[in-house]
């Protein structure tokens, strides 16, 4: 049986990771966002999970919701 990676299960295995904001997330933008993927760090599109948020770089942010293909939807970390 073939071993599924976690980037293969429906929620992308992302869904409540913390990464970092490496391009500004907010209303009208796609930003973008490193988390841990696979034992690395991998990009991933993203969107404000409040849509009118700006979540500017640097900010650790919490995975809220994922979507295929490679998109999440964010919000600061407290």
């Amino acid at each position: 049986m073939a071993r599924r990676s976690s980037v293969d299960r429906e929620d992308g295995g992302v869904v409540g990771q913390e990464g970092r904001v490496t391009g500004t997330v907010g209303p009208g933008l796609v930003g973008e966002v490193i988390l841990p993927v696979r034992g690395g760090s991998e990009a991933f599109n993203a969107y404000p999970y409040v849509g009118t948020d700006t979540i500017p770089i640097g900010t650790l942010v919490r995975v809220m919701s994922y979507t295929q293909p490679r998109i999440v939807f964010v919000s600061a970390a407290m």
